[in-house]
Formats: structure tokens, C-alpha cells, sequence
């Protein structure tokens, strides 16, 4: 799914028509639009700030809008940074391998139902 998919796809769950939510979120009505379908003059996705907007007022994972984006998390960027051994090993990972890491981990260690919104 792209970041123009996913936010598409909130806007309609929550029932929000794009005029309301360009409103909402300070933007005209168009660029959401391109945004929405991937039509942007300046790459796929918008800049951090807006992101962080769309993630509120959808109601939407902060995290996974920006990695959608090609983003990276601060507190993702942060946990890499510090333990740059243990993410070289998990990108080494095929996805068989990476999925039983997974399932041996705690349900808190992964993506919960709830959206994260950052501070």
C-alpha cells in the first residue's frame, strides 16, 4: 500500500470527504487529492509536518504513515542508532526467519491495535 492508498483509505473509514479533511488539515482540497493518488509534482508523499496531521485527524499510526512516506521514525531512527548490530542482523534476515523472531516476541512488542500518535 502506498502513503496517497493509506491515507485514502482512513479518510473513508473515518467518513470524511476530502474538502472536510483538507480543512482539517490546512491544505486546499487538490493536494490532497494528488496526494491521495500519487500525483504530487515533488515526490510521493508530503512533508513530516503534514504527515503528522493526517496521522491525527485520521486517527492513523504516526509511524506507519511516515515509513509509508519513506520516512524514518524518530524512535525508530533512535533504537537503530543505538543497536546498529542487532538491526544488521534483522535486515539479514529472510522473511520465514524474520517471521518466527516475530512470533517469539511479546504482543507489546508489536504494532497494537491502537494508533500511536507521536507527542
Amino acid at each position: 500500500m502506498t502513503f496517497g492508498e493509506k491515507v485514502r483509505a482512513a479518510r473513508k473509514v473515518k467518513g470524511v470527504d476530502l474538502r472536510t479533511l483538507a480543512g482539517v488539515v490546512g491544505v486546499h482540497f487538490t493536494y490532497l487529492s494528488k496526494i491521495e493518488n500519487g500525483k504530487l509534482d515533488f515526490g510521493d508523499a508530503p512533508g513530516e509536518g503534514l504527515i503528522l496531521k493526517l496521522a491525527t485527524a485520521l486517527d492513523a499510526d504516526v509511524d506507519e504513515l511516515l515509513l509509508l512516506a519513506h520516512r524514518i521514525p524518530e524512535g525508530i531512527k533512535k533504537r537503530v542508532l543505538e543497536r546498529p548490530d542487532a538491526f544488521r542482523r534483522l535486515a539479514a534476515l529472510d522473511d520465514a526467519a524474520l517471521d518466527k523472531v516475530l512470533a517469539g516476541m511479546a504482543p507489546t512488542a508489536t504494532t497494537g491495535a491502537r494508533p500511536r500518535k507521536r507527542a
